[in-house]
C-alpha cells in the first residue's frame, strides 16, 4: 500500500471537510441557483461576488465547475451553459421528447465541442433526463481491493467510504488480470455509468448485439443546474426501475457533477458522444471557450 490510513492526516481532514463544504454548496445552488445565474450574468461585479474569497464574500459561492481552481472566465461559461439549459429542460423529471432531445443536444454539442447524440446505430436509451445516484467502486481485475482504488491519502479520504460492489459489472472485470491492468481500464472503473440497458427498445431481441454497442460506450453527463460535467463510460447494468432512480455514477463521477455528498442524487442530462477515433479523454469536461 502507497500509504498509512491509521491516523487522519492533514491531507484527509482538508479532504473530508472539503466535501461537506462542497455538499453545503451545492444545497444552496439547488436553493437559490436562479437568482445567483442572473447575478452573474448582470455584470462582472456578479462574478467578482460569486468568486470572492471566503473572508470577504457574505454567501456561499456555488460549486459549480469540475476544479475550484478554474479562472473567472470558466465561472462565465459554465452559468451561461446552466442558463441556456433552463428554459429546455421540463421542471419534471420525465422523458424528453423528440424536439427537447435536438434542442438540449445542441446546446451541448456547440458549448463542449464535440457531437452530443441522443441515438447511434438506430439504438437510443429509454430516456436521457434521469434521477442519478451514487454507485461503489467495481472490482478491476481479480484480486483487486478497495484499498488498491486509492492512489493517495486524498483519493482515499473523497471516496474510500463508498465501498466496493459484492459482485462484477454487468461486462466482468476490466482486465482479464492486473498485469494487463491498463490506465484506460483504470480510467473506465473510475468514471463508470451503471446505465438501464436492460429497459432499452429491442435489448431482450437484440441482446448480443445491445450488448456489444454497450459496453463501454462513451457518454456526457451534464449537471444542468450547475454546468458540471463529466465524460463516462457504460460499466454496468441498473439501477432496477423500482429504485426511483434511472442510472448510477461512480463515486468519482458523482464528484464531478457536484452530487457526491448528502442524498448523493440528483437530475442529470446523459447523452451518447459520437467519436470513432477515441479521441475525447474520460473525466471532468469544461465548456469550450467563446474566445
Amino acid at each position: 500500500m502507497k500509504f498509512k490510513l491509521k491516523k487522519p492526516s492533514f491531507e484527509y481532514l482538508k479532504n473530508k471537510w472539503t466535501l461537506r463544504h462542497r455538499t453545503i454548496q451545492n444545497n444552496f445552488w439547488e436553493k437559490h441557483g436562479a437568482a445567483l445565474k442572473h447575478l452573474a450574468l448582470g455584470s462582472l461585479g456578479g462574478l467578482m461576488l460569486l468568486s470572492a474569497p471566503s473572508h470577504t464574500r457574505q454567501l456561499p459561492a456555488p460549486n459549480f465547475l469540475v476544479s475550484s481552481d478554474d479562472a473567472l472566465k470558466d465561472y462565465d461559461q459554465n452559468v451561461l451553459l446552466a442558463q441556456s439549459l433552463s428554459d429546455k429542460i421540463p421542471k419534471e423529471v420525465r422523458v424528453l421528447d423528440l424536439l427537447e432531445e435536438k434542442d438540449i443536444t445542441g446546446i451541448l454539442s456547440r458549448n463542449f465541442g464535440f457531437a452530443v447524440k441522443a441515438d447511434m446505430d438506430n439504438i437510443r436509451l429509454n430516456r436521457n433526463y434521469g434521477l442519478i445516484g451514487g454507485e461503489q467502486h467495481l472490482y478491476r481485475y481479480p484480486g483487486d481491493n478497495l484499498h488498491a482504488h486509492a492512489d493517495s491519502a486524498s483519493d482515499w479520504a473523497k471516496y474510500g467510504d463508498a465501498g466496493i460492489a459484492p459482485g462484477l459489472g454487468a461486462w466482468g472485470y476490466f482486465a482479464p488480470t492486473k498485469q494487463e491492468f491498463s490506465d484506460i481500464d483504470k480510467q473506465r472503473e473510475r468514471y463508470y455509468l451503471a446505465i438501464q440497458t436492460f429497459l432499452v427498445p429491442g435489448f431482450a431481441e437484440n441482446f448480443a448485439k445491445y450488448r456489444d454497442f454497450f459496453k463501454f460506450r462513451k457518454m456526457l453527463v451534464v449537471n444542468p443546474k450547475t454546468g458540471q460535467a463529466v465524460v463516462a463510460v457504460i460499466g454496468d447494468a441498473g439501477p432496477s426501475a423500482w429504485t426511483g432512480k434511472h442510472l448510477g455514477g461512480s463515486p468519482e463521477v458523482m464528484d464531478v457533477l457536484g452530487l457526491g455528498g448528502g442524498p448523493r442524487k440528483g437530475p442529470v442530462l446523459y447523452f451518447f458522444i459520437d467519436d470513432p477515433k477515441n479521441e475525447i479523454p474520460l473525466g471532468p469536461v469544461k465548456v469550450r471557450s467563446k474566445a
